[in-house]
């Protein structure tokens, strides 16, 4: 008989836990009982898995007693209060926030790039920015052959990243601005709709946000490659579901588009949508629910005799959250440690 476990969801009710539920099903992860944790605010509310209806319990310190494996979708700050209280009762926390991301002890893993990082947890594992995942799922073929020592990415991120309040809001908002209505943002500081926000996360030193700064901070971490050269641009842009990125980068050699067509349809998870000419190269509308990172637009970089450029695109409630964690878990089977 094969093993299961024992899996709690913190954030069940969050569109990114919404999703990761989703996912257990679709892809049979051998769940033997499934524990559902949120704000007193979700208490009682039932969410259907499979052919059960679960009840939403108040997540308390004393709620991961018999957990296997806990998956986080929850702020920042909730995360660094309750995780530890997960490792202490004996379960593997799978953590979506940013909370531990680029603490020393604990590994960020693309199981396609370092799945091998896994093994050195103590407790909790970091899944990255899912504006950081499609980059890196694209960019790590072609580091292994030819080495990065250069990036350059503006990030076109859609309103789900922020959550379900943002989604409702650009709904809301586009319908007001083609009625002629006035609108006030919310989650924003500026309308969403038909418009476009270079601001997402905090100000920190030299006038980058702490979403660009995570781009840089966490790839280096995926990569194991300190000293990559980086700088980004993230905006924010009018689309419900996945993130879209322009990158260039400077290579250790020159590289021909063709090659490196080849190389990254070689990664698994990434396809190849690259016919421009007629009009063929990923789009988030239609990235959107998919598991892959998609990329197209693959040319030389004119600034730069080793340099290339591309366009990707990836469903950041899949592949940039809720899929990668639940990934992260099966690495840890495949590996027979946990």
């Amino acid at each position: 008989m094969s093993k299961s476990y024992n899996v709690a969801v913190v954030g069940a009710t969050g569109i990114v836990g919404q999703e990761l539920l989703t996912i257990l099903v679709k892809r049979g992860f051998p769940v033997r009982s499934l524990k559902l944790l949120a704000s007193p605010r979700s208490a009682g509310k039932k969410i259907p898995f499979g052919e059960q209806d679960i009840e939403v319990e108040v997540l308390s310190h004393n709620s991961f007693e018999g957990c296997d494996l806990v998956f986080n979708a929850i702020p920042d700050e909730t995360s660094k209060e309750y995780s530890p209280s997960a490792v202490k009762a004996g379960a593997i926390v799978i953590d979506k926030t940013g909370a531990w991301r680029m603490d020393p002890d604990v590994p960020l893993v693309v199981p396609e790039i370092n799945g091998a990082d896994v093994l050195d947890h103590k407790g909790i594992i970091a899944t990255p920015n899912c504006a950081t995942t499609p980059v890196v799922m694209a960019l790590w073929p072609i580091h292994k052959v030819n080495p990065v020592k250069r990036i350059v990415a503006a990030t076109y991120q859609s309103v789900s990243g922020t959550g379900g309040p943002a989604v409702t809001e650009l709904r809301t908002m586009a319908r007001q601005v083609l009625d002629d209505e006035a609108v006030t943002p919310d989650v924003y500081p500026h309308q969403i709709a038909f418009n476009l926000i270079p601001e997402i996360g905090s100000w920190k030193d030299d006038d980058y946000t702490s979403e660009e700064m995570k781009l840089v901070n966490e790839t280096r971490k995926i990569f194991h490659e300190p000293n990559i050269a980086i700088t980004a641009t993230c905006v924010r842009v009018p689309t419900f579901v996945s993130h879209a990125a322009a990158v260039f980068a400077e290579l250790t050699e020159p590289m021909a588009p063709d090659r490196v067509r080849e190389v990254m349809a070689s990664q698994p998870g990434v396809v190849i949508q690259d016919d421009p000419r007629n009009s063929v190269y990923p789009q988030p509308w239609t990235a959107a629910g998919e598991d892959p990172v998609f990329v197209g637009r693959i040319r030389r970089d004119l600034s730069h005799p080793n340099g290339i450029a591309f366009w990707t695109v990836g469903d950041n409630l899949r592949k940039g959250a809720a899929l990668n964690a639940l990934q992260i878990a099966e690495e840890l089977i495949k590996r027979n440690v946990i």
